[in-house]
């Protein structure tokens, strides 16, 4: 019986990587933010994916996101975590992240994690560092503190700039 069968609290963190004519969508759940090893992984592929389109990214991630979702239990749920931003610069336009809070209802908080930086973009993200990296991850949340999601994502497990389950779901998009 996996944790999601049993009623358990899960954070999810999902990413999506395109190629020519499908998406690869995979999820890594787990329990607790100091979590070294995912209690779930699920992946899935999908085909009929939207063209790219410049300013709208969530046009396109946003069907994969829902498409996997689908297979979670939302009770489940305590945190998503996507791969990019929630605010994409300091007058507050939507990014990712907040579209996917907005799908599901406004009840799950949702916490972007991005490797590179946005022009005009300080007011909604914060840079954390992690082990001996001088590259920052920048951080933007909905539905949580800033402060408080910028924490959860230091405190994850792992030595290195990516939190071990991150990379995981990273390594694993890609493969």
């Amino acid at each position: 019986m996996t944790p999601l069968e049993r009623g358990g609290k899960m954070i999810i963190a999902i990413d999506v990587h395109y190629r020519t004519e499908e998406a690869k969508i995979v999820a890594v759940l787990f329990n607790d933010w100091s979590d070294e090893q995912p209690a779930q992984v699920l992946i899935e592929m999908k085909s009929d994916i939207a063209e790219y389109e410049s300013g709208a990214f969530y046009k396109r991630e946003l069907p994969c996101i829902v498409e996997i979702m689908k297979k979670v239990d939302f009770s489940s749920l305590t945190y998503i975590i996507i791969d990019g931003y929630v605010y994409l610069n300091d007058d507050g336009k939507k990014g990712l992240g907040y579209y996917v809070f907005e799908h599901f209802g406004g009840t799950i908080p949702v916490i972007g994690v991005a490797k590179t930086s946005f022009h005009q973009n300080t007011l909604f993200v914060r840079p954390i560092l992690r082990g001996s990296s001088a590259s920052p991850l920048y951080i933007t949340s909905i539905g949580v503190d800033l402060d408080t999601a910028a924490q959860y994502i230091q405190t994850m497990a792992g030595e290195f700039r990516m939190p071990t389950l991150l990379k995981l779901m990273d390594t694993l998009t890609k493969e």
